[in-house]
């Protein structure tokens, strides 16, 4: 891999641990439960930290891109250096990158898999797949569908959150099978989407949220059906 990427992760990695605070770090590697030991930064800073690398140390090559986000990774010695990875493939300077083809989805499922926990996978969800979303739901759309169905409960839990952010353009049909895929599934975190993902929509069209929690009434769980409905009861 060409020096500037090198540069970039070297310098990514020196900064996050120059301005760590050890207490602080104690404190968030407990409340995450993280194998991974923290450096005891805030999410706003180590963005701030992998901008101001960003303006230090260009980087001109999409492969380039792709190469720091995996090595960022999986090379991971604290947990902020994940957050990074993940703020790379978030900058509008590599905006232009972000395009759904078989080597960046193959990069978005490991980072999915191998997160496997709701501060990582959440990010990926809602701002990357999301994006690719928007951007080309030819080619994301089935992809969606696929892990919908997935025995892993992160791909599931991103397929249900990737339209968080699409408001008026949620696909409803891609909705209902992404939800649908983990309706029978007891686990917290999907149940706790399927509520999150229809609370949001509901922000949007109350009357499709309402008739969808009707008629999934004897397969929505309690915890899912009070957070789908949780903003619309708030205004009653």
């Amino acid at each position: 891999m060409d020096e500037a990427a090198r540069a970039w992760v070297a310098a990514v990695r020196a900064a996050l641990a120059e301005h760590g605070d050890p207490v602080k770090a104690e404190g968030q590697q407990r409340y995450m439960k993280s194998a991974l030991p923290y450096h005891g930064l805030s999410m706003t800073r180590t963005r701030s930290i992998v901008q101001q690398v960003a303006r230090a140390h260009p980087l001109t090559e999409r492969a380039s891109w792709l190469w720091v986000v995996r090595k960022m990774w999986d090379g991971a010695t604290h947990r902020e250096e994940r957050y990074g990875a993940i703020a790379v493939l978030r900058q509008r300077r590599h905006h232009a990158w972000l395009v759904a083809d078989d080597e960046l989805l193959a990069l978005l499922r490991h980072l999915i898999v191998s997160g496997a926990w709701w501060d990582l996978v959440d990010d990926l969800a809602a701002h990357v797949a999301g994006d690719l979303l928007r951007a080309d739901p030819g080619t994301m759309t089935p992809v969606l569908r696929g892990w919908a169905h997935d025995s892993d409960l992160w791909l599931r839990r991103t397929a249900i959150l990737s339209q968080l952010l699409s408001r008026a353009a949620t696909d409803t049909e891609l909705l209902t099978v992404a939800i649908e895929g983990s309706l029978d599934d007891p686990d917290f975190f999907a149940r706790k989407a399927i509520g999150w993902a229809l609370r949001e929509y509901s922000k949007t069209d109350e009357a499709w949220v309402r008739a969808f929690v009707e008629a999934h009434a004897d397969r929505l769980s309690p915890l899912s059906r009070r957070e789908a409905l949780k903003w619309l009861n708030s205004r009653a």
